[in-house]
């Protein structure tokens, strides 16, 4: 039987962490797994408040290394053939796991699921996509809050699911590389999913299961640093996708005031 291993990156979000935490040992999955929260030198306590919580390894990276370095930590501190990468600012429902790994397995050449992610109030969020291009992220900022509604109840294959809650199989995140430690912050989930798929692996989103996504609350104590971090990423993914239209992005960007 498969071991599901389930990785929670922390960054000063006590609270939202031991509400994840709490809302998986509330609803375990029923298939054997680990759960591993990496912190990023939290200032707030969260290690010590993870620690406390039964049955949840903490592994302490000594600095904040960015979101793909520390769930790469978290990676190769566990065992599970199958792998979970999950904020910390989610709310997993009990049983979602379970069908999530279940259609998981159930499709065949599916490397990457992810599920349906909503908000407290219940309103889903647009959490995968076609691949990072300057045509599709203008697609994409233009969808509408009820074109994201249908388009979230449909299972289908996609370029990317978002890392708030994505599941993967050890042996293609490891063929893949692990995540881009180039992106200290966003993007490196789109490029992760790019790297599965050139494996010859599928990227499926699916409504079978649905997670509570309570969108950056993780962030929030330094939002001019995320911003930072957003742009600096963003960048960096089209210098490694898209080199012709680095010029573009950074002109866009200075006309935004952004750069």
């Amino acid at each position: 039987m498969s071991v599901l291993s389930i990785v929670i990156v922390s960054f000063n979000a006590r609270a939202d962490l031991q509400a994840c935490l709490l809302s998986l040992k509330k609803g375990p999955p029923a298939l054997e797994h680990e759960i591993v929260v990496v912190d990023n030198a939290s200032a707030d306590g969260s290690a010590e408040a993870a620690e406390r919580i039964p049955g949840v390894r903490v592994v302490r990276m000594g600095r904040n290394a960015g979101f793909a370095a520390a769930n790469n930590a978290g990676i190769r501190e566990t065992r599970g053939d199958l792998v979970l990468l999950l904020n910390s600012d989610t709310l997993v429902p009990p049983g979602a796991l379970d069908h999530l790994v279940g259609r998981f397995l159930a499709v065949a050449g599916v490397g990457v699921a992810g599920p349906r992610l909503v908000d407290a109030e219940g309103r889903a969020e647009l959490s995968f996509g076609g691949m990072i291009s300057p045509l599709n992220e203008f697609r994409q900022q233009r969808r509408r809050p009820e074109w994201i509604e249908a388009a979230t109840r449909r299972e289908q294959f996609v370029d990317w699911v978002s890392g708030a809650c994505l599941l993967v199989r050890r042996a293609d995140a490891v063929a893949a590389g692990l995540l881009d430690e180039r992106f200290f912050l966003y993007t490196e989930d789109v490029d992760f999913c790019h790297a599965v798929r050139r494996l010859g692996r599928k990227v499926m989103f699916t409504p079978a299961a649905e997670i509570t996504h309570l969108r950056g609350r993780s962030r929030a104590s330094q939002p001019e640093a995320t911003r930072q971090a957003y742009r600096a990423s963003h960048i960096a993914f089209y210098e490694k996708h898209h080199r012709w239209a680095v010029p573009l992005l950074r002109w866009y960007l200075r006309r935004k005031g952004e750069l």
